[in-house]
């Protein structure tokens, strides 16, 4: 079944509490999605290159290992953390992301890379997420989040959801459906050299997305040619740098609903999410009509 949420605050502040915004709307769907929990969280990063890896909590090997690939591509690292199941880096990079990102996934499985971008995800729910990785402390402009329910994998932390856009620095993606082409799109990208890291179709969603923005077309218009070019029943988000955005089937089976008004725009599976943000209140929701898509960004 699976549940998503995405907020993106409209004003150009540093004190948007984003990861509590998340964990609670994630919370409010949870029921959706018990196995696994996600977020792809934007925060100002400094100018260097976040990389999250997951690794489990007693490999000592791991880190070494990507320190080593790290420094084999000219990565220089200004800090490094465990946090749960993650390893983290901050690094000095100036070379092309592709290859680079490909190159350090053969160290360890590498799930986020930008300049602003930090996929955390796990098995457990949100306040689960959050009692171990300090979600509700990040501050940032927008992100967007997943709660799983496993029908096709394991449970485990690089099943869940968000998939980043594999090569692609900032690009992240949540999506409730089936993309019933995935194989022939997959073997056209393979074709053009593009690597995949799972049989997940979000990852295919995303690197589609991320390769399209590479080529200089708006993410307005990716999502508009995404409803033609995949087939199946999909509803999901998209986030980059600047913004995100949402696209959905002209079958519209995946639900959605969303809430704007002059500070945000905030969009969940279902109703109960939104309200979680503004407790006791009424909502003017709307819910996107078949084969829609949108944006917002600065």
């Amino acid at each position: 079944m699976c549940g998503l949420a995405g907020i993106f605050f409209k004003t150009a502040s540093t004190n948007h509490v984003l990861g509590r915004a998340l964990v609670e709307m994630l919370d409010g769907c949870q029921h959706r999605g018990p196995d696994s929990t996600g977020f792809a969280l934007y925060e100002d990063n400094g100018g260097g290159l976040r990389l999250r890896f997951l690794i489990d909590p007693g490999d000592e090997v791991a880190p070494s290992r990507i320190r080593e690939a790290l420094a084999a591509q000219g990565a220089s690292i200004d800090e490094e953390r465990r946090e749960g199941s993650s390893f983290v880096v901050e690094v000095a990079f100036n070379g092309k992301i592709r290859p680079f990102a490909y190159a350090m996934e053969h160290a360890a499985k590498l799930v986020s890379i930008g300049t602003s971008l930090d996929i955390i995800k796990d098995v457990g729910s949100s306040h689960d997420l959050d009692a171990i990785y300090h979600i509700g402390e990040i501050r940032g402009s927008h992100g967007i989040g997943h709660v799983r329910l496993a029908t096709e994998s394991d449970v485990k932390p690089e099943a869940a959801h968000p998939f980043w856009a594999t090569g692609f620095a900032d690009v992240a993606i949540v999506h409730n459906g089936q993309i019933t082409n995935y194989w022939k799109m997959r073997r056209r990208l393979e074709a053009r050299d593009f690597e995949f890291r799972t049989d997940n179709d979000s990852e295919l969603i995303a690197v589609y997305i991320a390769d399209k923005l590479a080529h200089g077309i708006s993410l307005e218009t990716a999502l508009e040619q995404s409803v033609d070019d995949l087939d199946g029943t999909f509803t999901f988000l998209v986030s980059t740098k600047d913004g995100i955005g949402y696209a959905k089937d002209r079958l519209a089976a995946k639900p959605m609903v969303m809430y704007e008004d002059d500070g945000l725009v905030a969009i969940a599976s279902e109703e109960v999410s939104l309200n979680r943000l503004f407790p006791g209140q009424p909502l003017a929701t709307t819910e996107p009509a078949p084969g829609t898509f949108r944006t917002w960004s600065r």
